[in-house]
């Protein structure tokens, strides 16, 4: 490695803030970083992304010493390009329910109005049964309520694809990448691919179907070119003074943060975040069509089948709003009494993924006079989070992979009431690594492979032309 060019940089891009980390290769410190927000919101100008990019890394120290970087982002975001490549609409985010009558009609549609069939369907096909979470079926709502800006579609990428691109300073449509284990999300790839299992393949006519248009025409939309696990996607902006970094494929939010922590076969990670998951590392895919677990690819050529929740580390925050404290104050209610009192948080506050009820709303139950105060509602908060993870984690189990011990991350992980109560209630072993920017630490892993990869290949090149 170049010595003016010693380190690597992994980009974490959010739901709600855009991180980044430039990071030593050989010992894997955090030498410096940066952040800048994102809008709370469920659809996003994809330019806010970009323009937070910019300010984490002004605010990281800059690029002039990165040889390579990657970008981590939330999943299944639907960017809509037209033939110029610019963003058509503002881009749909994982957590937007609005497509949750397309996804039910995406299942029916595969069954011939049979449900369990349509199910079946697409887990085989893809790996994952619609939810509103999914690209497909942001899509398919696009198609139902968007066809003027259906007809100008030219492209269709994820968040993390569409920024890659932008940080190779390209208006190409043929240059937008993709990895496997963020186009495993979108629900038009294929769960195992005919020829490259390892790389993945995408399903033009399930994207067809969700558009509602002829396969031929659906030939003609520009998705992004999956690569293969730490393939080189380019080099970035030469006008920006970035040519001499080398650009990851990046991969999904989860798919890194896996990464990051380091997960074996027999351990999962359960992130609270924004989102809850609960994700382990497979060596097979898995088929639900209950739809609770998705069969997503890894960052490796493997797989990571998980069970995501729309609500977790927001119950806390919700409902430390509702009793006036701070986190550590709300933790310490929780833990000041030895349950809930028979006081019952069920904790969809914006709808819910798994299980799958995009409707639902929170509701707090079992209130007497006993249990009507601040530290049973910190109890019945906690309770409520980590029971919700825990149908996650049975879900993942049930699908048939082992799971043996859990890894707790996420800002959620923090909070001493959820750390302490996680192993009983989980009724699983809990380990709690060192905090960590765990999705900007697997792409700063996943950049450092690229950089290893192009210096082997050099390497083999500089045999061949001496011989």
């Amino acid at each position: 490695m170049s010595t003016d060019r010693p380190y690597v940089a992994g980009v974490d891009s959010s739901t709600q803030a855009c991180k980044v980390l430039i990071v030593d290769p050989e010992t894997g410190a955090v030498v410096r970083q940066g952040r800048a927000a994102h809008i709370d919101a469920t659809e996003c100008d994809p330019e806010i992304w970009w323009q937070a990019f910019l300010s984490a890394v002004d605010d990281a120290g800059g690029l002039d010493d990165v040889a390579a970087l990657s970008v981590g982002g939330q999943q299944h975001g639907m960017v809509c390009l037209d033939a110029a490549g610019q963003v058509i609409r503002p881009a749909l985010l994982w957590n937007d329910t609005r497509s949750a009558d397309a996804a039910h009609d995406l299942t029916l549609e595969a069954g011939d109005g049979d449900e369990a069939a349509g199910a079946k369907w697409w887990a085989e096909a893809t790996g994952s049964v619609p939810v509103a979470s999914l690209t497909v079926t942001k899509l398919r709502w696009l198609a139902d309520h968007e066809p003027d800006n259906t007809a100008r579609l030219a492209a269709v990428c994820l968040p993390h694809d569409w920024l890659t691109w932008k940080i190779a300073g390209t208006s190409s449509l043929a240059r937008l990448v993709t990895d496997r284990s963020d186009a495993s999300g979108t629900g038009y790839m294929a769960r195992v691919g005919r020829e490259k299992p390892e790389q993945g393949e995408y399903r033009r006519d399930i994207l067809a179907r969700a558009l509602r248009i002829d396969e031929s025409v659906a030939e003609r939309i520009a998705l992004p070119k999956i690569l293969a696990p730490f393939e080189s996607a380019g080099c970035g902006d030469a006008a920006r003074g970035w040519e001499g970094i080398k650009l990851g494929p990046g991969c999904g939010d989860n798919a890194g943060a896996a990464l990051g922590v380091g997960l074996s076969s027999g351990q999962a990670m359960l992130s609270l975040g924004t989102s809850g998951v609960v994700a382990a590392v497979s060596d097979h895919s898995v088929v639900d069509p209950s739809g609770l677990v998705t069969g997503f690819a890894d960052a490796t050529g493997r797989w990571l089948p998980l069970a995501c929740t729309l609500n977790a580390s927001r119950i806390i925050d919700a409902m430390a709003r509702v009793i006036g404290v701070g986190y550590d104050e709300f933790s310490r209610l929780a833990l000041s009494v030895p349950d809930a009192g028979g006081l019952v948080l069920t904790p969809y506050f914006e709808g819910e993924r798994t299980p799958n009820l995009p409707d639902a709303s929170a509701s707090l139950t079992g209130m007497r006079l006993s249990n009507c105060d601040p530290a049973h509602i910190a109890r019945a908060s906690v309770e409520g989070l980590l029971i919700l993870m825990r149908g996650a984690l049975d879900a993942v189990r049930d699908a048939g992979v082992r799971v043996e011990r859990i890894q707790l991350v996420g800002g959620g992980a923090q909070l001493e009431a959820i750390q302490r109560l996680a192993s009983s209630l989980l009724d699983m072993e809990v380990e709690i690594p060192e905090t960590g920017e765990y999705v900007a630490l697997g792409a700063a892993r996943q950049a450092a492979e690229v950089l290893n990869n192009a210096e082997r290949q050099r390497q083999v090149l500089k045999i061949r032309n001496h011989k």
